[in-house]
């Protein structure tokens, strides 16, 4: 059975290369906790308050962070694989470079991100809102962002490829040299500045 521990709070405590694996936090908070370099597997937040919160060079791999707020954390080369980011919110949070592969991040809140570079692959991110994020020069290949928030997001130079742009208004956003595929924009690449390859 996972360690389960619940309304917990955690501050200034130092998780350098902590490798949590199989635990489970529930309505627990986290201030100026460091996690850099920490390692989790299996392990489940839910429900759970980062505030600022170090990440950097973390390892996260079939983790759940859901209905977690994460706020002025910094994730600096961070890295998500298969994870679970359901219902959370960032605000104020270092995100560069960030690394994301599969998962679910839906309905997730980065409004007014700074993304630029990141790399978000494979992963479900129905109805997140990016509202004004900035995804200049960042990878979005694979991602289902159906009826996602994406109103006066910078997609300038991003890699949209194989992307689901549904819920894209291509008149609404920074588009410059985003790279789009043949079967997802053909009717509006040309016209509206996408770059096909």
């Amino acid at each position: 059975m996972p360690e389960l521990t619940e309304d917990a709070t955690f501050r200034n405590e130092d998780w350098y290369a902590e490798e949590l694996v199989d635990r489970h936090f529930v309505r627990c908070t986290f201030f100026d906790v460091d996690l850099s370099e920490a390692v989790s597997r299996g392990a489940v937040f839910d429900g759970c308050t980062f505030g600022n919160t170090r990440f950097n060079a973390s390892r996260h791999t079939d983790s759940a962070f859901t209905r977690c707020t994460f706020q002025r954390c910094n994730l600096f080369e961070a890295e998500f694989t298969g994870c679970k980011l359901v219902g959370s919110t960032f605000a104020q949070c270092d995100l560069r470079p960030l690394t994301v592969a599969g998962g679910d991040w839906s309905f997730v809140a980065l409004p007014g991100a700074d993304l630029r570079g990141v790399r978000i692959t494979d992963v479900r991110m129905r109805e997140a809102d990016l509202t004004g994020a900035n995804l200049t020069g960042a990878t979005v290949t694979g991602v289902d962002l159906s009826a996602a928030q994406l109103h006066r997001c910078r997609l300038t130079g991003a890699d949209l490829r194989g992307s689901d742009l549904t819920a894209l208004d291509p008149t609404a956003v920074e588009r410059a040299g985003a790279i789009v595929d043949a079967t997802q924009a053909m009717v509006i690449a040309q016209a509206l500045g996408f770059e096909i390859r």
